[in-house]
């Protein structure tokens, strides 16, 4: 198969890195001309993905912020063959989709939207490795729902990853459910980082520290993009947790034992039955 891969960061990257170690022939471009060679340098990928190599291309995977992606079908649409797949790996889905299924649909090609739910702390290529997505949830937003055809072609398409688990959704419903479970945890983190005790937490902190601030070591281009892409699910989260955080503090300043009892355990049984 020969693959496309638009953007060599960490999830650009480690896709290339996870179709060249399976056999596949990995054509990728990067704004960073020194990152593409040293792509190249690292096996990873074969040659540059251009004008020349776009058409030869079965699979096509764009691996950059959601504008870009858009920006790059808008000049190379008609250059992709009618036989291929684009997916995007984009972290918000409506609009990219509402764009790109037109397109494909104008140019005869296939696009799939796609969320790989899989990452780090840490971003670039560097640290790009081929099993990041080993046993990682894939979502997919397919253009109909009855072509069970395509789900299996971009299943299949996505083995060398081998993701663990595959979700279908509509573009909405996963800006919806991401703004939960990805966004609002990076402005937890970032927010909760930003007290001044922090300065002086070593010998005071352990796991639940560690968990909390992980992400708060994030790239704040990207994310800043994605959240105001996801503006109105993102700020419907946020006021509810301020809401939630409201409660806890009005038992405190009102040393309402009971009452932040009941929050506690409300808390702890609502973990209980999301998560089991």
């Amino acid at each position: 198969m020969r693959v496309g891969i638009l953007g060599l960061g960490l999830i650009g990257g480690s896709l290339a890195r996870a179709y060249a170690k399976a056999g596949h022939r990995v054509f990728a471009q990067d704004q960073d001309a020194s990152i593409l060679e040293f792509a190249q340098l690292a096996g990873a990928v074969e040659a540059p993905l251009n004008q020349e190599t776009i058409p030869q291309c079965d699979l096509i995977l764009l691996a950059i912020y959601t504008g870009g992606c858009i920006a790059w079908l808008e000049e190379n649409a008609g250059k992709i063959s009618p036989e291929a797949l684009v997916m995007d790996c984009c972290g918000v889905k409506k609009e990219i989709c509402d764009f790109a299924f037109p397109v494909a649909e104008k140019y005869g090609f296939t696009f799939i939207g796609g969320h790989p739910m899989a990452g780090s702390h840490q971003s670039g290529f560097k640290y790009s490795r081929s099993n990041l997505f080993q046993g990682a949830p894939m979502v997919l937003v397919p253009p109909r729902f009855d072509d069970a055809r395509l789900l299996e072609r971009a299943v299949e398409a996505l083995a060398p990853c081998h993701f663990g688990k595959f979700s279908v959704t509509t573009g909405e419903k996963h800006d919806e459910m991401i703004a939960f479970t990805s966004q609002m945890p990076h402005i937890v983190s970032n927010a909760y980082i930003k007290s001044p005790t922090a300065a002086a937490h070593k010998g005071f902190s352990a796991g639940s520290y560690k968990d909390l601030t992980r992400v708060a070591w994030l790239n704040p281009g990207m994310w800043a993009e994605l959240f105001l892409a996801n503006k109105e699910n993102i700020l419907k989260e946020l006021d509810v947790y301020i809401h939630s955080l409201c409660q806890y503090r009005d038992a405190i300043v009102r040393e309402d034992e009971a009452q932040l009892v009941q929050l506690l355990e409300d808390g702890r049984r609502r973990k209980k039955e999301v998560d089991g």
